[in-house]
């Protein structure tokens, strides 16, 4: 069974939270988490993240019962694609909400198994026995330099330009998704974040603290937000944490953060 929980955190430098993070079950027992980070402004970051992660929750809460395999899939990929056209939209019809974007990172499971969907530089992680693997392709300039032999892996972390996305979606009228399949085996837990956690905490100590099993997995999560401000805080951080437990799936927080 899945257990989920979220929690988000402003930080100690932004005014405004421009996260939004939901974890839960839609109506007909779907598992769902996302998150999303938003950017273009005090205003405009927030409102493309709460838009994005809505229309994805909204969507994806009216699916049909029994769905699996690639059937998530197309309807994650979807579902996704609609929030780009509803932020894209906002933006071009208000100017306060010009060239707003966010990130997006979502999975849509049935059972243990679905898929993970995928939009900018929000990552998901599988934590195994106490260590952390990353799933997700950061899309930034940083990382397509780094992969194309430009920049080595101990400047992806201190070049200027290391915030840039290659990706994003509500800034173009058209976007692609990066689909991957996960399945959780027992005692796993599929950690879902904003670079607020991921820039200021390394994969080692995110995979200790994740895979406390001693510790609920409420406890893992508030720990993993104070090891980001402890490191100084510098972002908006959430964490989404989905865990294959033994015991029935009852989400410990169906409420969605800003």
């Amino acid at each position: 069974m899945i257990r989920t929980v979220h929690a988000s955190d402003i930080g100690r430098v932004r005014s405004v939270n421009e996260d939004s993070v939901w974890t839960g079950v839609t109506a007909h027992g779907y598992t769902l988490g996302i998150i999303a980070d938003g950017m273009g402004g005090h205003l405009a970051g927030d409102t493309a993240s709460r838009l994005a992660l809505e229309s994805i929750r909204d969507n994806l809460d009216g699916l049909a019962p029994g769905l699996e395999g690639e059937a998530l899939s197309t309807a994650l990929s979807n579902a996704i694609s609609e929030a780009n056209d509803t932020v894209f939209n906002q933006a071009a019809s208000d100017d306060r909400y010009h060239n707003m974007g966010t990130t997006v990172v979502s999975v849509l499971l049935a059972g243990q198994s679905g898929y993970i969907g995928h939009i900018g530089d929000s990552r998901a992680y599988i934590i195994r026995d106490g260590k952390a693997k990353q799933l997700t392709d950061d899309h930034t300039l940083v990382n397509e330099l780094f992969k194309n032999g430009q920049i080595s892996l101990e400047e992806l972390d201190t070049h200027p330009r290391r915030n840039v996305l290659t990706r994003a979606l509500g800034t173009d009228e058209d976007i692609k998704t990066d689909l991957l399949p996960i399945t959780l085996d027992p005692s796993e837990v599929l950690l879902l974040c904003s670079d607020g956690l991921s820039n200021f905490v390394s994969a080692e100590h995110l995979g200790k603290v994740a895979g406390l099993q001693e510790i609920s997995l409420k406890e893992r999560a508030d720990r993993l937000l104070q090891l980001a401000l402890l490191a100084g805080g510098g972002d908006n951080i959430s964490v989404a944490m989905l865990e294959h437990q033994e015991e029935a799936a009852v989400p410990e927080s169906k409420e969605w953060d800003r």
